[in-house]
């Protein structure tokens, strides 16, 4: 039986990624730190508790070896070389990027969107051709590519497969972008300022459909990098109907050319000011990729998840801190509503 090995098994893209492999045959092997266990994994998946910043305890959760290891955390070269160091014992490895890691033809990247006129322009579709920003140690961005290329330069010992995933959405997500359109459904706010005419374009991507991905990649080892993003990239005004759909309510939205036309105001986690769409065609040409499902058809289950975890902790700050340390305050009611009073809306 093939033997597979993932880390990170209790997280987002963990949890579906081990069931996937499961049931497609392999002998799975849960690493976490945590040593927890989804209940919709089949029995025969083993539990390891390790944390993958030992290296020993990782080597201990490899044993004698894997045909693949799944690496959902992986982060900074320093990661890499961990798996490089297991060469021996892996017959090949998976590993989650980001989509963060491009470039545009201007050197604008993620790790400048801040700066004034710093948002990349990317080409749409946004390909795995498209160059990537330099490795570093600067930010998330540069630390990924880093990751990357020490594992590409070693695929002569270790093939490895780089998923490149985009705006990753689904249960057990500690950053959810649905917040936002979730909670001001909850509070009652029947209306909504949307940045740039609600048209902005981040491609999300399905923890189900990057499970499906890389199910396919450890069948096939190579060394490679592959876009990892649902079929459809929905606007965030088309984000926010579809959620109104499932929660059952109406919602006016209020759509502004531009940017946020105040702080705090009409800044959505998906708003950007150009498109990041990705293209598949790699993935479906090198592995046959198809999805399993689309952007709306998860909409139930992650908003579930989200109000349960609300209900659990009606501050959100608490029940999502990493969300305050990425976007800060989402819920400034009274900033919006002064700017709403001060058009006459």
């Amino acid at each position: 039986m093939r033997r597979a090995v993932v880390i990170g098994a209790t997280g987002q893209i963990g949890r579906p990624v081990v069931g996937a492999l499961a049931r497609d045959g392999w002998e799975v092997t849960a690493v976490s730190r945590g040593g927890g266990r989804d209940a919709g994994w089949p029995d025969g998946v083993r539990v390891v508790r390790a944390d993958r910043e030992d290296d020993g305890a990782l080597a201990a959760a490899v044993g004698d070896g894997c045909d693949v290891l799944v690496d959902t955390v992986a982060f900074g070269p320093a990661h890499a070389r961990q798996l490089t160091a297991l060469a021996g014992r892996i017959g090949s490895a998976v590993v989650v990027s980001s989509v963060s890691v491009y470039e545009d033809d201007k050197g604008r990247g993620f790790d400048t969107q801040e700066e004034p006129g710093g948002f990349p322009e990317y080409p749409v579709p946004l390909t795995e051709e498209q160059h990537t920003v330099r490795p570093g140690d600067a930010g998330y961005s540069t630390r990924k590519v880093a990751l990357e290329r020490e594992l590409l330069a070693a695929g002569d010992r270790l093939p490895a497969t780089l998923v490149r995933a985009g705006a990753v959405h689904g249960p057990y997500c500690r950053t959810p972008r649905e917040l936002y359109f979730v909670k001001r459904n909850l509070d009652g706010r029947r209306r909504r300022v949307l940045a740039y005419g609600g048209a902005s374009r981040f491609h999300p991507a399905g923890v189900r459909n990057i499970a499906e991905l890389i199910r396919l990649a450890a069948a096939r080892p190579g060394s490679r990098v592959l876009n990892a993003v649902d079929p459809d990239a929905p606007t965030v005004a088309e984000i926010a109907a579809a959620i109104d759909a499932v929660m059952g309510v109406e919602v006016a939205d209020v759509l502004v050319d531009g940017g946020p036309p105040a702080p705090r105001v009409g800044d959505t986690p998906w708003s950007v000011p150009a498109p990041v769409v990705c293209g598949m065609a790699a993935a479906e040409r090198e592995l046959g990729y198809r999805p399993v499902t689309r952007y709306a058809e998860t909409l139930p289950e992650t908003i579930a998840f989200i109000t349960q975890r609300l209900a659990a902790e009606p501050d959100w700050r608490a029940a999502y801190p990493k969300m305050v340390q990425a976007y800060g305050d989402l819920f400034d009611y009274a900033a919006e509503d002064a700017w709403l009073a001060g058009r006459g809306a």
